[in-house]
């Protein structure tokens, strides 16, 4: 029988094309209906009429949305994310070093999270229905009640006001040692893998937990395997696609957790950039970290598709 996996994977990466296509259309409209006039909040109250339409045709803000729109997608395949309205500087070289402080942020969060948040789901499906899976479900239930700028606070308070041990910002200046990259990124790291691992755990468990469920993980029960080969080499291999999309529907939580926690702590990422951006009606930046962080999630869901497929023998 002819393998499924090429139509399957080719059938995901179109669906993501067009849901780039159709989110590149409502981000942009979306940031046109921002209320307050750009030329306005550009030149001040005082400006006169003349300054602000003379200002509003040189960044072309009479032409039609449409136009502005095409202008805008032309501008996006050319490598060409436009000029800040508030800068006079191009996109690109706003977003350039804070991406990259993002991307850091993000790859501790990812490296402390997962296998933190793998081992206890796996470990709490092993074990299911004992004191320690009902510990880690309680706290992971309570985790995912708190609203990330409440764990952002939390964390300050307790770390930073109280016990004085980390700074309340974070300084990423002076990383020029593990001490001082440490006391950088620890109130960040902790505040998003507090909410990202929540969610990971409880999925993950959950996969394991359905996979432990099928006659062949029973049949190996029954020929004397223990629990942990039993998890380790029956279940685990046939989960990888479940554990997969909690991994990635997980970090995905990063798009949005990251914007509370850079604008709490100062981080200095992309995401507060943005927030800068929607202060000053500047639309070209907000447009392009929008689509960022857009194309960031799409890239995850696709991934964990393509894990998906790849590690379903059915489809093979």
């Amino acid at each position: 029988m002819k393998s499924r996996v090429p139509s399957l994977i080719l059938g995901r990466l179109l669906i993501a094309l067009v849901t780039l296509a159709i989110v590149s259309f409502a981000v942009f409209f979306a940031t046109t209906m921002l209320p307050g006039d750009t030329a306005m909040i550009l030149l001040g109250q005082s400006a006169t009429p003349e300054a602000v339409a003379g200002l509003r045709a040189a960044m072309h803000l009479d032409d039609p949305a449409l136009l502005r729109f095409l202008y805008w997608i032309a501008g996006l395949f050319q490598g060409d994310l436009g000029t800040s309205y508030a800068n006079q500087m191009p996109v690109t070289t706003l977003i350039a070093d804070r991406l990259a402080n993002t991307l850091k942020l993000a790859g501790l969060t990812t490296l402390v999270t997962v296998p933190l948040a793998l081992t206890l789901g796996i470990t709490a499906a092993m074990w299911r229905g004992t004191l320690y899976d009902r510990i880690v479900t309680i706290a992971t239930i309570g985790i995912i009640s708190v609203p990330e700028f409440v764990l952002a606070t939390l964390a300050v308070l307790v770390f930073a006001v109280y016990l004085k041990w980390l700074p309340a910002l974070s300084f990423t200046y002076q990383v020029d040692s593990f001490a001082g990259l440490f006391r950088a990124y620890a109130m960040p790291v902790i505040t998003l893998t507090f909410g990202v691992s929540a969610q990971m755990i409880r999925m993950s468990r959950a996969a394991v937990i359905e996979t432990l469920n099928t006659s062949y993980v029973e049949m190996a029960l029954l020929k004397g395997a223990s629990r942990p080969r039993m998890v380790l080499r029956h279940a685990l291999p046939n989960a990888l696609g479940p554990i997969a999309n909690a991994v990635a529907l997980s970090l995905s939580y990063l798009v949005g957790g990251v914007i509370i926690v850079e604008t709490i702590f100062n981080y200095p990422g992309i995401a507060k950039l943005m927030v800068d951006g929607v202060s000053t009606r500047d639309l070209p930046l907000i447009q392009s970290c929008a689509m960022i962080f857009c194309f960031g999630y799409l890239l995850l869901i696709t991934t964990a598709d393509i894990v998906a497929i790849l590690s379903n023998p059915r489809l093979r």
